[in-house]
């Protein structure tokens, strides 16, 4: 479900070019996120929102969650909507968020 690959310190997680994320099953996501940084210690988590149009609340909420496990979260390529939607919940001031390819 979810594609994992490293950059450096920086651990990246895909969603495989879904355009809406409110399919996935976010109990498993979670479960697996969390497994993810406890055992390998992650620090720095990249969400690549490539193609990815919509997320639902219950995606924002769980990367807003990451910080209490002391996870920094940042936002790669976000469509306009989602970039709207981090604005108007000023999550964009929680979390660092770059267009790569803007």
């Amino acid at each position: 479900m979810l594609q994992v690959y490293e950059v450096g310190p920086v651990t990246v997680l895909g969603f495989g070019g879904r355009e809406i994320l409110d399919q996935v099953d976010m109990v498993a996501i979670r479960k697996q996120i969390v497994e993810l940084v406890k055992q390998h210690a992650v620090k720095t988590l990249a969400f690549d929102l490539e193609g990815v149009k919509l997320i639902p609340s219950g995606m924002l909420g769980l990367l807003a969650s990451l910080r209490t496990l002391g996870v920094e979260v940042q936002l790669f390529n976000p469509s306009e909507d989602i970039l709207e939607v981090l604005e108007v919940t000023k999550l964009n001031q929680v979390f660092k968020v770059e267009s790569l390819d803007r």
